[in-house]
């Protein structure tokens, strides 16, 4: 019995002494992965001085730039393939209906030298209602025929110009993509020896060129991502504003055959958050001539300013133009707010309230969005 005691306590003892030993090392571990995540997840810490935002915002527009690069570039091997096929369709068109053309145009010829004219008079001249209607019959077979024969023709031939038309067009696209491309790398390749000159003549060259890199790396993973989560937002609950503006009572007023949106901004910021609660952070104001959306999510800041003007194509709408767009206190490209004004549809269209609905002007100013609107039949 006391044998067993001995062993038990001996073999509990070595047990602590194990899991004493293990403890540590799965601590070290859980933390080295905790700090794994947050360097990703949060953003890097940056002197805040002109020179260091100057090149934070070159860099950050470098890595745009490069993103525009590889974009255009697939787009470009997609259209080269287009075009080259399109010019292959082309040319087998044109000769296919090279025979079209040859029968079509001696059908023409028939009925211009009056071939046609002697089985017209064949039909006019019969002695009988049978040889009439044998000669009739004969006549609808020979019309159908050239009836059939130009319409082939006519309509192989609008096939040939279509695709033809396309091509160029293809073509068209393909040699303006290409300037782009070559527009692009060359101010790429300036900005990237404006920065490699910036971190030369820093303090600490090495230090400056690890955060840069850092912070390229950040953006890429976590911030275009973030900014891109409140335009997908943004763009969902516009599509929702028409009814909001339908169910609140004195926002849209009528006089006649025109009518007044006024739309406030505490209204338009409630409604966003009623859409979505990341919008509880993030807030409207409406200027003079000028929209912006400001917010804060956690250790992110965005910061975004536009405008609204009328457009009748390919719909009647207020059209938001993405002016300026501040990441963290960096402003975004020209080239990031293209595609995120490309990507995100953030308009608003007032046939989705009243049917017929145009809008005709609009006036931002003193926290008020005012639209004026028509009824065009």
């Amino acid at each position: 019995m006391l044998s067993r005691n001995i062993l038990s306590r001996r073999f509990a003892f070595l047990l602590i002494l194990l899991l004493c030993t293990m403890l540590p090392l799965t601590s070290a571990a859980s933390l080295s992965m905790g700090s794994s995540a947050a360097a990703v997840s949060s953003p890097p810490d940056f002197p805040d001085n002109e020179e260091t935002r100057r090149l934070l915002e070159q860099t950050l527009s470098s890595a745009e730039i490069e993103r525009e690069i590889l974009r255009i570039t697939a787009e470009q091997k997609v259209l080269e393939k287009k075009v080259s096929l399109l010019s292959k369709q082309a040319a087998e068109k044109e000769a296919a209906i090279a025979d079209q053309q040859e029968r079509a145009g001696a059908v023409i010829r028939s009925y211009y030298m009056g071939d046609r004219d002697s089985l017209l008079a064949a039909l006019l001249s019969a002695k009988s209602i049978s040889r009439m209607l044998a000669l009739y019959d004969y006549y609808e077979i020979i019309i159908g025929q050239d009836r059939d024969i130009l319409n082939h023709y006519e309509e192989q031939y609008k096939d040939m110009k279509s695709t033809i038309t396309a091509s160029l067009r293809s073509s068209k696209e393909l040699e303006e993509l290409k300037t782009a491309l070559t527009e692009q790398k060359t101010r790429v390749a300036a900005l990237n020896e404006e920065i490699e000159g910036g971190i030369s003549a820093s303090s600490d060259p090495e230090s400056m060129s690890a955060l840069l890199n850092e912070f390229t790396r950040y953006w890429e993973n976590i911030g275009i991502h973030e900014v891109k989560t409140y335009f997908k937002a943004l763009s969902s609950a516009m599509n929702h504003l028409p009814q909001f503006v339908q169910s609140k009572s004195g926002m849209l007023t009528r006089k006649g055959m025109t009518y007044t949106l006024a739309l406030k901004e505490e209204d338009l910021n409630t409604f966003l958050i009623s859409q979505n609660e990341l919008f509880k952070d993030f807030a409207f104001h409406f200027n003079k001539g000028q929209v912006t959306a400001s917010g804060t999510s956690g250790g992110l800041t965005l910061t975004l300013t536009g405008h609204y003007t009328i457009e009748n194509e390919p719909v009647n709408g207020l059209m938001f133009h993405v002016d300026n767009v501040v990441f963290n206190g960096l402003e975004l490209p020209d080239s990031t707010r293209q595609s995120l004004e490309e990507e995100f549809d953030l308009g608003f269209y007032p046939e989705k309230i009243v049917s017929l609905l145009h809008a005709t002007e609009v006036e931002s100013k003193e926290g008020v969005l005012y639209v004026k609107l028509s009824i065009s039949f």
